[in-house]
């Protein structure tokens, strides 16, 4: 049977000699697995659309059995020229592709996930901090895991904290504890004020509506630590792509002495 999807290519992998194995990330189907013959060869008219992180439409024929299709034509939609011409864009285009294969299960669609996706790459692409789309496809891919942290009330409690009140961040409680309940919890760190107000922008925010807020070095840094500490926790995989994102990251940590400008739909911003 032919099928016709658009789809962003999230995994490439050599099969034989001079084929490729692409997995497709696609809104109505999930992740789509399709053989490409003489992909890596040269003059292949597949080479351009079996890149990773590229975008495009992929018609390919598969069994009623088969566990892989065959591609038959793809068309290519968006490269994404805005992220390959830039070392550190693309360590985070190579991580939001690994994050979205492991932690999105065989045989799981969700479009709106999709469109996140698709979205991240265009945001970055047209000059967004990779920092922060990052944590917003983050966010993303934790809710539909299952493992979203609750960021504006007390995840003990349920209490909302005063602006001027302290604060803590605790993977094992399930987010954002408050003062009252923090000392039950032995990974409870303080959570930055920046942070703990940008947190519950970027979980609500939708990346196809992405504007601009000025998000401080300090903040962004904080941003960056907080996720991590919730990864680690909840998100029980390696990822290859995120060791090589931290040394391209400590190279240009110097870089962060000026703000990046990034809008989020409402504004706010730290």
């Amino acid at each position: 049977m032919l099928h016709r999807v658009e789809g962003i290519v999230i995994r490439s992998v050599e099969y034989g000699e001079g084929n490729l194995i692409v997995t497709l990330m696609t809104g109505e189907l999930g992740k789509v697995g399709v053989m490409v013959r003489g992909a890596k060869k040269t003059r292949s008219r597949h080479a351009a659309v079996t890149q990773l992180y590229t975008y495009g439409e992929y018609v390919y024929y598969k069994s009623n059995t088969g566990t892989l299709g065959t591609l038959n034509h793809a068309e290519l939609l968006d490269a994404f020229p805005g992220i390959r011409g830039d070392l550190r864009r693309s360590a985070y285009a190579a991580y939001f592709a690994e994050l979205t294969d492991r932690l999105v299960p065989d045989g799981e669609a969700s479009a709106f996930l999709y469109e996140q996706l698709k979205a991240a790459y265009e945001a970055m692409s047209g000059g967004k901090d990779p920092a922060v789309v990052g944590a917003m496809l983050e966010l993303k891919l934790f809710a539909f895991s299952g493992v979203s942290p609750i960021t504006q009330e007390c995840a003990e409690c349920g209490r909302v904290p005063e602006s001027q009140e302290a604060a803590f961040w605790s993977p094992a409680a399930g987010g954002l504890v408050c003062v009252r309940c923090a000392g039950a919890f032995a990974d409870r760190t303080p959570l930055a004020p920046g942070v703990r107000k940008l947190l519950p922008v970027l979980q609500r925010a939708d990346l196809r509506r992405l504007g601009d807020v000025n998000v401080k070095p300090r903040t962004r840094a904080d941003l960056k630590q907080t996720m991590r500490r919730w990864f680690e926790t909840h998100a029980d995989v390696r990822l290859r792509t995120r060791a090589v994102l931290d040394q391209i990251e400590a190279v240009y940590a110097d870089d962060d002495a000026e703000d990046d400008s990034t809008k989020l739909p409402d504004g706010n911003g730290s």
